[in-house]
């Protein structure tokens, strides 16, 4: 009897082998949390994880009256970039340092609505700026960074020659918004890190705003409800808040795939040889944070989180704080070649999706970006080939 059960719990064993897949690697997902969390810590960002990707607003817990989504991880699919089905519109800012007209709607558009309202549609020949909701991975990191780090990047005359010449958003902070050390304050305003314009300054800021403008869900950060445009009592708690701002903290950094082929190193090197880096930055190293996990950590996002000019054919015409209408913030590159997986199976790149694939969005590139452009489709296709893996092993 004995035998027979070690037998056919032998069996059952194998049986399970073939029946379970293996976990995914770690470079192939872009969710979990940072190396060196405390229990504590880990806790929370079980706790942020939850609220991100399990909670789902109802007209019951608040959703509404009118809204994009229902829940943060419908937009950001696996912590990835989103699909033009969750593109946001911006609307009713089209000059710099002048605040939306929120009169008409705006700043953003809420297109769906729960039963008994009408959904927003955008005023006749307003011009708007739509915008697929980008990867939430390795956020924390890009916000422990000083702005002295950053400001070492400015170039707004282009004194050293090379064509580019990036700025920081200097936004106006939110009431709640409390200055840390690393942040330097410019006439009122600070610089802004995160959204396709570097609109808000840190992620705070980000997850408030996007519960109220995307879900239509009040806090004690954003109380006014976006579709009366009157302050009501808090729907989500501020518990729940911070949870999801630890959540995004702590995310881990996307980890590039096999970086010592010989193909992929080529392509780093012509990456640097046609001057992409020149924006992309591929390193940086933050300083002291409070989460001793984000301290003193060399990291490798490929951005210098500036706003450059981008070119008439990118030129929205709409904008936010004090960005131009056609600069856009260079966005990160780490995670790319794992988009597909949030965006069914295919690529929908630039700031609203319309690039198909890496090289469309290489050859969409206009502005200060222009020459690399060049550089680029003067490449041989083994090159160009090599440049496009590497883009893809991020």
């Amino acid at each position: 009897m004995k035998h027979f059960i070690l037998i056919s719990l032998s069996c059952l064993a194998m049986a399970c082998e073939k029946i379970i897949p293996e976990p995914p690697a770690e470079n192939e997902i872009l969710d979990g949390p940072l190396e060196g969390l405390t229990p504590a810590e880990q806790a929370q960002f079980l706790a942020g994880d939850i609220a991100f990707n399990d909670e789902v607003f109802t007209v019951k817990n608040g959703l509404g009256p009118l809204f994009v989504a229902t829940t943060c991880g419908s937009c950001h699919a696996g912590d990835g970039k989103g699909h033009p089905f969750t593109t946001l519109t911006r609307f009713g800012q089209t000059l710099p340092n002048v605040p939306p007209d929120l009169s008409i709607g705006g700043p953003q558009l809420q297109n769906r609505a729960i039963p008994g309202f009408t959904p927003e549609q955008l005023p006749d020949g307003m011009p708007s700026m739509r915008l697929t909701p980008p990867a939430v991975t390795g956020l924390g990191l890009l916000a422990a960074l000083a702005d002295e780090q950053i400001l070492a990047y400015v170039d707004p005359d282009d004194l050293d020659g090379n064509g580019i010449s990036g700025v920081p958003n200097y936004v106006n902070p939110p009431d709640y918004f409390i200055p840390q050390w690393f942040h330097q304050e410019v006439n009122g305003q600070f610089i802004g890190r995160f959204g396709k314009k570097a609109a808000a300054i840190d992620l705070l800021q980000q997850t408030a705003t996007a519960y109220n403008q995307d879900i239509g869900i009040t806090s004690t950060f954003e109380p006014v409800d976006a579709h009366s445009g009157l302050t009501i009592d808090p729907e989500v708690s501020d518990q729940a808040i911070r949870d999801v701002v630890f959540y995004l903290r702590t995310l881990k950094a996307p980890i590039q795939r096999s970086p010592e082929n010989q193909q992929i190193i080529q392509g780093k090197a012509l990456f640097n040889q046609i001057q992409c880096g020149s924006c992309h930055i591929p390193e940086w190293t933050t300083l002291s944070s409070d989460i001793a996990a984000l301290s003193n950590k060399t990291f490798y996002p490929y951005t210098d989180l500036l706003l450059h000019d981008m070119g008439p054919d990118l030129d929205e015409g709409v904008t936010e704080g004090s960005a131009e209408t056609y600069e856009w913030r260079t966005p990160p590159l780490w995670g790319l070649g794992l988009s597909p997986n949030s965006q069914g199976g295919q690529y929908f790149l630039m700031h609203d999706g319309r690039a198909g694939s890496i090289d469309e969005a290489i050859l969409m590139h206009g502005g200060e970006a222009q020459n690399s452009k060049v550089q680029f489709e003067a490449l041989t296709s083994t090159e160009k080939q090599a440049l496009i893996k590497f883009l893809e092993s991020l």
